[in-house]
């Protein structure tokens, strides 16, 4: 672990979600820019976020520059959490896509409701019959309902995906692209004409400016390296494991029941974790898990007996736990 932090998140990070997540804030919210660094690091805190320096410039000038963030560092270090907290603290509505392998336009850009389309043929079909009254031949009756296309492909059968719909979102918008680093190169490509124009094109439409233009984050937990093309088009953050005491300050922020002395047991045990050579480092929710089962099980202190039986709750791969436990002692002594 670095022994410098750029930044961690106060929140439990949330589980596994669907693949598109949407969440509004309260149709009350302001909406507000940061001012300054200074006033970043304040409204992030205020909603729950600990900011470094390099976090609230970073959201600082994201926000007065109109650019994108690539947010890049392991998972469960509060990346997502940061798309979060800055669309809270700017009152923005938070729209995500959530990245995968296959990821192709149609399910991030927009698709058109088939179903209602084919509803819409059926309630027609008198007036369709009436269109092709007359023709001779299957070719000349397409033709004449392909003069009507317009009215099966317009805006009334659109079904916008989470990109489209940050761009034409009525209430200024947010768009966490999480985990691009998961979606294949072609799908990294065809987003870099989003990211530059903040505009959208539908062959069938035309071309859809943004409303109000969204603020976008994008993470990447480093599975694959991202393009220089990307990486040009965005301003570049790293956020890594935090040191101990942004570790307790989170402990602490968000569990004020867990004593002081078992907080800081537990902050020290998991520095010391991380510091082997794991598959899978435990996260910032990890630690707050294994501290919030501590007190459930009455434990007063972090022994090695109490370590052992509860490693499952900091680790998940066996080898992980095997690695741990050969190395007890400094554990619980951290």
């Amino acid at each position: 672990m670095e022994a410098t932090d750029p930044g961690i998140f106060a929140a439990v990070a949330w589980g596994a979600s669907v693949k598109f997540h949407r969440v509004s804030p309260p149709s009350t919210a302001e909406i507000r820019t940061f001012t300054s660094v200074a006033d970043a690091e304040k409204h992030l805190e205020q909603v729950g976020y600990l900011p470094s320096p390099e976090i609230a410039t970073a959201a600082f000038l994201a926000d007065r520059m109109d650019k994108p963030i690539l947010v890049e560092g392991p998972a469960g270090v509060g990346k997502t959490e940061l798309a979060r907290a800055m669309a809270t603290a700017l009152g923005r509505e938070l729209i995500r896509l959530q990245c995968y392998e296959g990821l192709d336009e149609a399910k991030a850009l927009y698709e058109w409701e088939y179903a209602k389309q084919l509803l819409y043929t059926q309630l027609l079909k008198d007036k369709i019959g009436e269109m092709v009254q007359g023709t001779s031949t299957l070719s000349e009756a397409a033709d004449r309902l392909a003069s009507s296309d317009a009215v099966f492909f317009s805006e009334r059968f659109l079904l916008p995906r989470p990109i489209l719909r940050a761009q034409l979102s009525e209430r200024p918008a947010l768009l966490l692209v999480d985990e691009i680093d998961k979606a294949d190169p072609e799908f990294e490509a065809f987003l870099l004409e989003v990211l530059s124009d903040n505009a959208v094109t539908i062959p069938e439409l035309g071309t859809f400016h943004a409303k109000h233009i969204p603020r976008v984050l994008l993470t990447s937990n480093n599975a694959r390296e991202l393009s220089d093309a990307l990486k040009r088009r965005c301003l570049h953050l790293h956020i890594d494991f935090p040191d101990r005491e942004r570790e307790l300050r989170i402990v602490r922020s968000r569990l004020p029941h867990v004593p002081q002395m078992l907080a800081e047991q537990v902050v020290e045990a998991v520095a010391a974790i991380r510091a082997l050579d794991l598959k899978k480092a435990p996260s910032i929710s990890e630690t707050l898990d294994w501290a919030q089962s501590l007190v459930l099980l009455n434990a007063e202190q972090l022994t090695s007996d109490v370590v052992a039986s509860t490693l499952n709750l900091v680790l998940k791969y066996e080898g992980d736990i095997e690695k741990a436990r050969a190395n007890l002692p400094q554990i619980a002594q951290a």
